[in-house]
């Protein structure tokens, strides 16, 4: 799907993935950051509460009846998504573990990245491309097979096959081929990345490390003294202070925070004014006989300092006294005891480093690290300098020694969640290597919009769909096949109160008497209903509601944007009572907080209470990313049931097939005792009787009237093994 002004190209189906405009790619191009609907599409805001802080743009598309790729194994083969983007919020979400180098020379998770952060990508000058900061547009995830590609030096990188890195010859996507579809650049073995390969992990903040980091930051650059004076008449008077002035405040407010700790105040005051020539010095002090003396104490050297003790310390001498500037990093000093501890703490953690006297009376020492940029970056992230402005990368050129060739590029037999963001570079630093924008949610990152913040919040509105939709009834290629609908996004969310598209949709569907289903969150689809009772008559009209749980907590948890669990079922019973067959898919059963007996019970006999002809269950399986993230859900919520999740968890992505099948076997003796599927007094299922449509007399009957008669349920996915689904 390729944006054309207020086009869309049906050159490739909704589902697919796809380039830009000409195949080209955004990266490197300054407009890249603008949005391509906003570019052309007419983009409307409405100050009402149901619509408020949402974007609707508007389009013409080209197509709006689209294959579904083989690939997603449905049991459906067309369907029709009139908009992109969905407000039900459903937080079905996941977490990534790929760190991603932040605009403080820090690194995050992928999956906590937000718009708005500052991290680095890259820039074209001259020969070289060099380092700059940059800003998140967009995050999203999405789910893809998952690759890992592993380099010379050990870095690992786990991504989709269509995703691109920057190699010594130019992009280049993880797999690709010489010929066919897939043919693009795509990575070999010896093909070596560009950055400086996989990032050190970053320090605990242990009791340990804060008391290296005062020790190496007071000795460095602080002040204690001791002093005495005459008071009037007889005696002495004693004076204690302690004083720390710094130009940057992060490493002022590090120390003043770790002393903290231990019960030492500090005042904080401006040491000297800014000038034409000087920047604002600020410091902190105290003049607490108690206070001072416990920070001597504290600046004792250690008999046996441990690791964190040694990163701590390094952080602070460097933050007091350390630089890095034009690609190289010093440490200096004038006392021979904090030059040895410096050298054997950099010695203890790997470093290399070359001693650089300054020959100055004072005895000055330079301690210049050694391996360039790749360990800079490591002395960073090992030891986390509290000074943003001292570990800045920025224009610094791309390029490195790190030993970062391609040695294996494996399939790892999964789909598993991914994340991406969009940046103003159009590029971003993940785990060490640049690595372009291009794990895209294949319905609205295309768009250049995310499928998180802006697929709840930006709705792309195809305003010509009903038109469309006849216009393929009609055409002689067109075989009258089943078409789904809302299996992707819902085709009734709050938007199409608005927009009114779906009338038009039935209506033409109807009039070919093509057979069509309908999957949905949102009972506007209670506004249709004599519509789909016409529609009924004349050809297979399938309905289904997704229920997943009663229990309002966990629905407000989950599902924030949709009508409640109750409104639903209200919807399918109103459906049921017209002749409308409608069934619940009850997705996802949640483990241990809504399987219970009792819970499904209760579940199961509220649906049945709606006249649903059908009831499918679905457990709730974690894939990788997703686990994470609900296992640090569940911590946080509900600690008493990580072990129980680990042990039925713990050998993959779904609980055990006897689980499954206890789950399914309970529903459906639920089913049974409750009456689901059975004719009720009330509902008028089988009251609409079939009749011909006005317009058979210019043509046979679509030819998928017997074949639809193959699918015992709507969407047929009911009779698929339980699995879980993304319904927005």
């Amino acid at each position: 799907m390729r944006w054309d002004n207020l086009r869309l190209d049906e050159s490739l189906p909704d589902d697919q993935d796809a380039g830009y405009g000409g195949g080209q790619s955004p990266a490197g191009r300054r407009d890249a950051a603008i949005p391509l609907i906003e570019r052309g599409a007419v983009a409307r805001t409405f100050d009402t509460p149901g619509f408020r802080g949402m974007t609707f743009y508007e389009v013409h598309a080209k197509s709006v009846v689209n294959r579904v790729p083989e690939a997603s194994r449905m049991p459906f083969r067309w369907t029709i998504n009139p908009y992109r983007g969905c407000q039900h919020s459903c937080v079905y979400c996941a977490w990534g573990e790929t760190p991603i180098l932040m605009g403080d020379g820090r690194t995050k998770p992928i999956a906590d990245v937000r718009a708005g952060d500052e991290i680095y990508g890259t820039y074209q000058e001259g020969y070289y491309r060099q380092y700059m900061t940059t800003r998140v547009l967009a995050h999203w995830s999405t789910v893809k097979p998952a690759y890992r590609v592993t380099l010379e030096d050990g870095t690992q990188l786990v991504c989709s096959g269509d995703h691109r890195f920057l190699t010594e010859r130019g992009w280049k996507h993880v797999t690709g081929a010489e010929q066919g579809a897939l043919r693009r650049p795509f990575l070999t073995l010896n093909n070596k990345l560009m950055g400086v390969g996989g990032f050190a992990e970053q320090p605990k903040e242990t009791a340990d490390y804060r008391r290296g980091y005062l020790c190496g930051m007071i000795r460095g650059d602080g002040t204690i003294g001791h002093y005495t004076y005459p008071r009037k008449g007889n005696g002495v008077g004693h004076s204690n202070t302690f004083r720390l002035a710094l130009i940057d405040v992060e490493g002022l407010d590090r120390t003043a925070s770790y002393l903290a700790r231990v019960g030492v105040g500090c005042n904080k005051f401006t040491f000297s004014q800014s000038s034409a020539t000087r920047r604002r010095v600020t410091a902190i002090s105290t003049g607490r006989r108690d206070a001072v003396q416990t920070i001597e104490r504290l600046l004792g050297w250690p008999d046996h300092p441990s690791a964190d003790w040694r990163k701590g310390f390094l952080a602070g001498i460097f933050d007091a006294e350390g630089s890095y500037l034009q690609g190289i990093l010093r440490i200096s000093n004038t006392d021979p005891a904090m030059v040895s501890w410096t050298v054997s703490s950099l010695e203890l953690l790997g470093f290399a480093m070359a001693l650089e006297p300054t020959n100055r009376p004072n005895g000055l020492m330079s301690i210049r690290l050694r391996g360039g940029l790749r360990e800079a970056m490591r002395f960073f992230h090992t030891v986390d300098p509290a000074i943003t402005r001292k570990r800045s990368i920025e224009h610094v050129a791309i390029k490195s020694d790190a030993k970062l060739r391609v040695v294996a590029i494996e399939p790892l037999g999964l789909d598993i969640p991914m994340y991406d963001i969009t940046t103003g570079t159009g590029d971003f630093i993940a785990n060490g290597v640049v690595s372009h924008n291009c794990f895209a949610r294949n319905t609205h990152t295309y768009l250049d919009l995310d499928a998180g913040e802006d697929f709840d919040t930006k709705v792309v509105v195809k305003v010509n769909a009903p038109e469309l939709v006849r216009k393929k009834m009609a055409s002689r290629g067109w075989s009258g096949e089943h078409i789904a609908m809302g299996t992707n996004v819902d085709c009734y969310q709050r938007a199409e109160g608005r927009y009114q598209l779906m009338p038009g949709i039935i209506g033409a569907l109807k009039d070919a008497a093509n057979p069509f289903s309908i999957l949905t969150k949102g009972t506007l689809i209670l506004r249709d209903i004599e519509l789909l009772a016409e529609a009924a008559e004349i050809t297979d009209v399938g309905l289904n509601v997704s229920v997943g749980f009663i229990d309002k907590d966990l629905w407000r948890s989950v599902e924030p944007g949709t009508p409640a669990p109750a409104r639903r079922l209200e919807a399918c019973k109103a459906l049921n009572e017209r002749g409308l067959r409608c069934g619940v898919l009850m997705g996802p059963v949640v483990p241990f907080l809504s399987d219970s007996p009792a819970q499904l019970d209760e579940a199961v006999r509220q649906i049945a209470a709606t006249g649903a002809t059908h009831v499918m269950p679905i457990v709730l399986h974690l894939r990788p990313g997703t686990r994470d993230w609900f296992f640090g859900w569940l911590r946080a919520e509900h600690p008493e049931l990580v072990g129980r999740y680990l042990q039925l968890y713990g050998q993959g992505a779904y609980a055990p097939q006897a689980y499954r099948d206890r789950i399914a076997g309970q529903v459906r003796e639920l089913a049974e005792k409750h009456g689901i599927g059975r004719p009720r007094p009330g509902f008028g299922h089988g009251t609409l009787r079939r009749r011909e449509p006005q317009a058979a007399a210019a043509g046979p009957r679509p030819a998928s009237a017997a074949a639809s008669a193959e699918i015992p349920a709507p969407h047929r996915l009911f009779s698929a093994p339980p699995e879980q689904l993304t319904l927005l």
